[in-house]
């Protein structure tokens, strides 16, 4: 997957049948949906694939547990099947994730245990494994940091757990693959209309300023947070459909929660679950729900997220983490779809589906698990809608790129999948390329030579945020690390000094807003 072929392709094509515009992960779904349906398909990224909400997930592939105990079935009976499905099609980055809900009052053990039992059974054939009560001992013995006092045991079930920046990248390629175009770095700056109707649109290069006209079919806004502006664009009477909330989590040693059972607390001060989720050697500790009013590309955790988090999470681990613990701390943007609930935490995961006037169809909401469900659903209604001619989706039992069952997880760099051993043989090409980034991260030269030939990466940033995450495992080694990233992307890419300077400096203000010393008031 090369940049300089897509943009190419992008130049010498009059007329799409579909173009996309947002490459998280519903368009990165729907380019491959629209791709391997047959239909001309083309997909417009203004940063890096899976820049904003879809590489700052609580990294979990789930039913959604809490949606259970909400009585949204339909939600929940969706997500499971698609869970099981992504399992299947990309086993190299979804894994079975065993989870520990502890036991701290007498109720919890039978109440939680048959809502369990029941999101077994609506798994189906698809499920992962059966859950299991475990008494006060079989509860330490999986997870022997919890707080032993009071603790009368636990419920053991299993769900999934994966990189979700790797998986877009994959998307990405499996789009490639299927004869799609996919670009980043290509901004949309206006919607092409004829006789109120939409033709297409004008974008640019942020590369290089390049601006492009082009036609299509049909327009799919897949723009996730910043949904809103671009239906405002094609119609400015249109009311916003999004309340935006900010989830932020924590990255600490393993140490506090050894072995690979995550564990899951099932009601927070705030009415959330909170993780606590085993992830590339470390832990994963989150999420919070505040609400946001504005979309941006970069989200900044809050003093009192961090506060939240680390208070409700030592309740359960018995080797309390503080803040000098923490080695990033990351915050997303869910795009909540508007009711009348109270509170962002109780508003609906479903996906929003509309065809405006003008034939701008733009979805939204939904979450990582369902994407190729949104996918689907976003094309069957261009199809319903005469937009495109009917055509049958195929993704179900679509591989995703570099699918591969592994053997040991604990492998570095499982997630590549049948990439791994082209970038091994990076590694016995030149002996140099072997060389770790830094010495408390895990990745190597070869990696990063991989990702600029073969994942369009093209920043610094792309390379330490999401074709690798260096800086979600430790944010002041990726900044320690950026100026020898930026140094073989320079040479891969053909830039000078003064960009690779430029880049270090780039990279280096986004990631010291990881630092946990760092947040926001």
């Amino acid at each position: 997957m090369k940049r300089e072929q897509m943009i190419s392709a992008l130049k010498s094509t009059s007329r799409w049948d579909v173009c996309i515009v947002g490459g998280g992960a519903t368009g990165l779904g729907i380019a491959i949906d629209a791709a391997s349906r047959g239909y001309k398909t083309v997909l417009l990224e203004q940063f890096d694939f899976a820049k904003g909400t879809s590489s700052r997930s609580t990294k979990l592939v789930h039913g959604g547990v809490r949606y259970l105990q909400q009585g949204n079935v339909k939600l929940v009976m969706e997500a499971l099947r698609e869970r099981g499905l992504l399992r299947r099609n990309a086993p190299h980055l979804v894994k079975n994730q065993s989870f520990l809900l502890p036991n701290y009052k007498w109720w919890e053990g039978p109440f939680y245990g048959i809502g369990l039992k029941i999101y077994d059974w609506m798994a189906g054939d698809l499920g992962l494994g059966s859950s299991v009560f475990l008494s006060r001992e079989e509860t330490l013995e999986r997870a022997p940091t919890l707080d032993p006092e009071g603790l009368r045991g636990g419920v053991l079930y299993q769900d999934g757990q994966f990189d979700d920046a790797r998986l877009a990248i994959n998307l990405a390629q499996t789009a490639a693959e299927q004869n799609g175009v996919v670009v980043n770095y290509v901004k949309v700056n206006r919607l092409l209309k004829e006789n109120d109707k939409i033709t297409g649109v004008e974008a640019s290069d942020m590369l290089n300023g390049e601006v492009y006209t082009i036609n299509a079919a049909v327009v799919i806004n897949a723009t996730g947070i910043f949904t809103d502006r671009l239906r405002h664009a094609d119609d400015p009477a249109k009311a916003p459909v999004l309340s935006l909330s900010q989830g932020t989590h924590l990255v600490v040693d393993q140490k506090f929660l050894p072995g690979d059972t995550a564990i899951l607390i099932p009601e927070t001060s705030d009415g959330r679950v909170l993780f606590a989720v085993p992830w590339h050697q470390k832990l994963i500790i989150g999420t919070t729900d505040i609400p946001v009013s504005q979309p941006t590309e970069e989200p900044v955790p809050k003093e009192e997220e961090i506060t939240f988090i680390l208070e409700n999470i030592r309740v359960y681990l018995a080797g309390d983490p503080k803040r000098e613990d923490v080695k990033s701390v990351f915050s997303g943007l869910r795009p909540l779809v508007k009711g009348s609930a109270g509170s962002t935490a109780a508003l609906s995961r479903d996906h929003f589906i509309e065809v405006s006037e003008s034939g701008l169809v733009s979805i939204t909401g939904g979450k990582w698990t369902t994407y190729r469900k949104m996918a689907e659903d976003a094309l069957n209604v261009a199809i319903r809608q005469k937009l495109l001619p009917d055509k049958p989706c195929t993704t179900p039992l679509l591989s995703i790129h570099g699918a591969k069952e592994v053997k040991d997880y604990a492998e570095h760099g499982y997630y590549y999948g049948t990439d791994l051993e082209k970038i091994r043989a990076l590694e016995k090409e030149n002996p140099e390329w072997s060389e770790k980034i830094h010495p408390n991260l895990p990745y190597n030269k070869a990696e990063i030579i991989w990702a600029a030939r073969e994942e369009m990466c093209m920043t610094v940033d792309d390379a330490l945020s999401r074709r690798t995450r260096a800086l979600l495992l430790d944010a002041r080694a990726a900044i320690e690390s950026a100026p020898a990233v930026a140094h073989i992307l320079a040479s891969e890419l053909h830039r000078d000094t003064a960009w690779e300077q430029d880049q270090v400096d780039i990279f280096t203000a986004i990631a010291v807003n990881y630092l946990p010393y760092k947040s926001s008031n």
